[in-house]
């Protein structure tokens, strides 16, 4: 077999590639029909739309790496995709048509629960919210909590090293992996299905593919850490003036609560607005108005009144040292969750309001106040009129910083100031030692960026290592790396 790139114009592709691939996968893991490949072709936000000639869907580990090989020997790009959440334009296909996208849908099965080791084996596949709710069935806790939940794939989350509203207390998805297994670019199979808490026995190898945005091979499995589950919460919203003021409720919060503390959400005013304009069921639960909102909530084994009282004591000092102007305190579980709607409303409402500029970005804790500071202050000189909307993960320094276009603005004319609002914002946020992309990843919404953000020697690195494992640049190209 020729060792030139097979693409879908060559008149040899369907003999060489498809026909072969059919062959493993049969009728049912084998997609060409261009309508029903549609939804594989486009991302559900942001408009990452693109071609392909086909979309495979392997039932095992195994037809998965025969699919990869065949790939490996034609040089046909393969683009990894889970359940199509992302938000980088990371597994979408380009629009040239020349890759293959390789779903790991049908690859769905918990392959093993070891409740003494907390440890969970799953595909893939899984969807997240299945693997929670399979935690929970037998007490125990699987702590990846975020938006897409219900339809988000766990490997996409190790592809993405996911982060969510909990990472403040059990980290993101790379603290949440003991053992992965891995279809490398030539086909092969890594398996590093340990359920090991140490083990230094040469180099790390599964936190090289967590977070590679299946560039350097694709995830198939992975022994997940399950936690204890809690027993009861408390969940609280408060109103701050500013920024500070919850960055030292935080401060207050951590040295009464420690990892108690699972979730300390910031959230603008504006958040709150937009979210019940264009939200069914989002509340208002404070008589007044404020600036700025922090939803806490703190977890633990031992009985609800207990936490109840730490989490108003927390509040209560923070009232009396001026950090707390007013709040609510959730006197039962339906009122936590009505709390919890106004923060699950906010990026659905975004999407409806207008043309905004999405930064996940990630500065030091002690740095959020002075990086919103200052990113607002520049970008209402440079673009007048332009609405700040911040809102995001305090606990951990991830902020989501999306400011949208004026009120009765032209879209495209504020369309256009994309790149001078992304140089704005991420100038800002490195000067403060952070990083452009806290949780969603690269893909191809940041890749041109990456050199004016990272280092000669680490873009070398992350080259190095590319080529190491990929030298035929099949798997994802085009993703966080020019070729």
């Amino acid at each position: 077999m020729s060792n030139h790139t097979l693409t879908a114009g060559r008149p040899d592709f369907a003999t060489a590639v498809l026909a072969p691939i059919h062959a493993i996968v049969g009728d049912r893991g084998l997609i060409t029909d261009p309508g029903t490949m549609q939804p594989f072709m486009e991302s559900w936000r942001d408009g990452w739309v693109g071609r392909s000639p086909a979309v495979v869907l392997p039932d095992s580990t195994e037809a998965l790496a025969a699919v990869v090989r065949i790939c490996a020997e034609t040089r046909t790009p393969i683009v990894p995709q889970g359940g199509n959440t992302g938000l980088t334009g990371a597994s979408q296909p380009h629009a040239d048509g020349t890759e293959i996208v390789l779903s790991t849908n049908r690859l769905n099965r918990i392959r093993e629960i070891d409740i003494d080791n907390d440890t969970m084996t799953v595909e893939a596949g899984c969807i997240l919210a299945n693997i929670q709710n399979a935690a929970r069935d037998i007490g125990r806790l699987f702590p990846m909590s975020l938006a897409a939940e219900g339809s988000c794939q766990i490997g996409g989350n190790i592809a993405t090293n996911a982060g969510g509203v909990q990472v403040v207390r059990y980290g993101n998805m790379r603290n949440l992996v003991a053992g992965l297994e891995v279809v490398l670019p030539d086909g092969r199979i890594w398996d590093g299905l340990r359920g090991l808490r140490k083990d230094n026995a040469g180099y790390d190898m599964k936190q090289i593919f967590i977070g590679s945005e299946g560039t350097l091979g694709i995830v198939t499995a992975a022994v997940l850490k399950l936690s204890p589950l809690p027993r009861a919460t408390a969940t609280a919203l408060v109103a701050v003036s500013a920024p500070s003021d919850a960055v030292d409720l935080l401060t207050r919060a951590k040295g009464v609560a420690g990892d108690r503390i699972i979730t300390f959400e910031l959230i603008q005013r504006d958040c709150i607005d937009v979210a019940r304009r264009h939200v069914p069921d989002v509340p208002d639960p404070l008589r007044d108005r404020y600036p700025w909102y922090v939803l806490v909530e703190l977890a633990d084994q031992d009985g609800g009144n207990r936490l109840m009282e730490m989490l108003e004591g927390i509040l209560e000092a923070g009232m009396e040292a001026g950090e707390v102007l007013d709040g609510v305190v959730a006197a039962s579980k339906a009122q936590a969750d009505s709390l919890w709607r106004i923060r699950e409303g906010i990026p659905e409402g975004q999407k409806r309001e207008g043309v905004s500029f999405k930064h996940d970005v990630s500065v030091p804790i002690s740095r959020v106040a002075r990086f919103l500071d200052r990113a607002n202050a520049a970008l209402e000189r440079e673009c007048p009129g332009i609405r700040p909307f911040a809102f995001g993960h305090l606990g951990d320094g991830n902020i989501h910083f999306n400011p949208i276009q004026a009120e009765g603005g032209d879209p495209a004319e504020w369309k256009a100031k994309l790149a001078t609002v992304n140089a704005i914002v991420h100038d800002i946020v490195v000067e403060l030692g952070g990083s452009i992309s806290a949780e969603h990843g690269i893909g191809r919404l940041r890749i041109d960026e990456m050199p004016r953000y990272k280092s000669a020697v680490e873009l070398d690195m992350m080259a190095t290592l590319k080529r190491a494992f990929d030298p035929h640049n099949i798997m994802n190209p085009g993703k966080i790396l020019r070729a």
